[in-house]
């Protein structure tokens, strides 16, 4: 049967002077690689490159993250490749690929093509890079996914004249420069856009967004009121609950050594300021369908809730055990700097989220949204980042969470603290929204230009030269 891409070679008419060919036929050589003993630590005690897939973020790694020993390479499968190799990832990183100035090895999920003297590396390199997705849809296996290597030298090359694929090497570099150079453009423009954010987020926890508002409405109740009214609401209920048992009052925070608050505001601790979570189990109900929340369900780039997970309660993970409701904050304890973190909207009320994250639910009337902001602020994250737990996982308790300081605005000032954040975030969004755009539009045109080079199309022919010449 037919490879997808030999239907394509077979339909795709080559220019003038090309012709198809194995790429096995156009290399000197592939050689693969392996890992030497993680037992013996002199090994691993070298100044040699051992390249993995993890080193294949960019193009051209200045550097391998793990060194070896020239023992390591004699006393293993690995080899050493010859600078300027051009490489691919054959298993777990299917279509990355990188050429290195150095000499290096390379681990048994990589491979190294020699070209012969009929192929220019970086004509093979851009190629490489043009059938990307390719090489991920021939890839097979259950957990991780492979090429093998008959399957790789059977890959049809679309072989130009040695000097038309300097050119077309050429011409790819010089188009791809000035993409490069818009799309740095774009994420420069990103990156301040998140800078703006956390810059609005701080200033309005800080109470610099309402100081005109204050000046306005200097009669208010103040938020101390709002919390004594808050902290008897909670005794009185716990004692409604455990009659004839001794309430404990909270201890009042710590503010030596924290900031002064605007008038009106004070500090409280979140574990003052919030409700219990239910758990349950969703086994009880084995054919009972729920949608269920865990970290991979949260963007992090955005703080909102976009792959949620639907089972049946006799499916139901072991993780999930937390009733949530409309307005509560998910915060991932994994990780805390990842900023795993969301609020929950009206579709997800009363369904089931993991135990992985610490469930914050401001009390009645605390403004929720105010608080979902507010945990996404430096100050509050670095408090927490200090003491993750752990180094696999580095995680923090929901304790630690709740032992957390929160500045604690009068009610009234909430609400325009919010509507002041999210009219500021809100064109920052749009902004980013189309910077996104750009950047998908850029990728296509990247694409776009990789299948004009290697059907022939980016450059001009020497016959189309001679006609132009007429």
């Amino acid at each position: 049967m037919k490879s997808k891409q030999q239907e394509r070679q077979n339909n795709s008419q080559l220019p003038e002077g090309w012709e198809w060919k194995r790429l096995g036929a156009v290399l000197s050589d592939i050689v693969g690689g392996g890992t030497p003993s993680k037992s013996n630590p002199k090994y691993w005690s070298g100044t040699i490159p051992w390249l993995t897939v993890k080193d294949m973020r960019t193009r051209q790694p200045a550097d391998s993250i793990d060194h070896i020993s020239a023992d390591a390479i004699k006393k293993s499968a690995t080899n050493l490749i010859p600078k300027d190799t051009v490489i691919i990832a054959t298993r777990v990183g299917l279509g990355k690929v990188i050429r290195v100035p150095y000499e290096a090895t390379i681990n048994q999920d990589l491979k190294a093509l020699i070209a012969s003297a009929d192929v220019y590396k970086s004509y093979l390199e851009y190629w490489i890079m043009s059938i990307a997705q390719y090489l991920e849809s021939i890839g097979s296996g259950t957990t991780v996914k492979g090429i093998r290597l008959e399957a790789l030298r059977e890959i049809p090359f679309p072989l130009a004249p040695l000097d038309q694929q300097k050119q077309i090497a050429s011409e790819i570099e010089k188009q791809f420069s000035r993409l490069d150079e818009a799309v740095a453009a774009l994420k420069r423009i990103k990156a301040n856009l998140k800078r703006y954010k956390a810059s609005v987020l701080k200033a309005a926890v800080e109470g610099k967004l309402t100081e005109e508002w204050r000046k306005r409405n200097p009669d208010i109740e103040s938020a101390e009121k709002l919390l004594k009214r808050i902290l008897a609401e909670r005794k009185k209920k716990w004692e409604e609950k455990n009659p004839g048992k001794k309430y404990k009052e909270p201890v009042a925070p710590d503010t030596s050594n924290l900031q002064e608050l605007p008038k009106g505001w004070v500090w409280a601790k979140l574990r003052e300021i919030k409700e219990d979570i239910e758990n349950v189990n969703p086994k009880m109900n084995p054919d009972k369908d729920f949608i269920y929340l865990d970290i991979a369900s949260i963007d992090n780039t955005q703080q909102k809730i976009t792959t949620p997970k639907r089972y049946l309660g006799k499916d139901a993970p072991s993780r999930a055990r937390q009733l949530i409701k409309t307005g509560d904050i998910l915060f991932s304890t994994v990780r805390t700097y990842l900023k795993n973190i969301a609020i929950v909207y009206e579709k997800y009320n009363n369904q089931i989220a993991s135990t992985g994250f610490c469930v914050i639910r401001p009390l009645n009337p605390i403004n929720k949204k105010l608080f979902f902001y507010y945990v996404q602020t430096k100050s509050f994250l670095n408090s927490l980042n200090q003491i993750q737990r752990g180094t696999s996982y580095p995680a923090v308790r929901d304790s630690d969470v709740f032992e957390q300081v929160s500045p604690l605005p009068p009610v009234l000032e909430q609400q325009k603290i919010v509507e002041e954040i999210e009219s500021r975030l809100s064109v920052a969004e749009e902004i980013e929204e189309t910077i996104n755009i750009n950047l998908k539009r850029a990728e296509r045109l990247r694409q776009s230009i990789l299948k004009k080079a290697f059907s022939g199309r980016l450059i001009s022919s020497p016959q189309d030269m001679e006609r132009a010449d007429v």
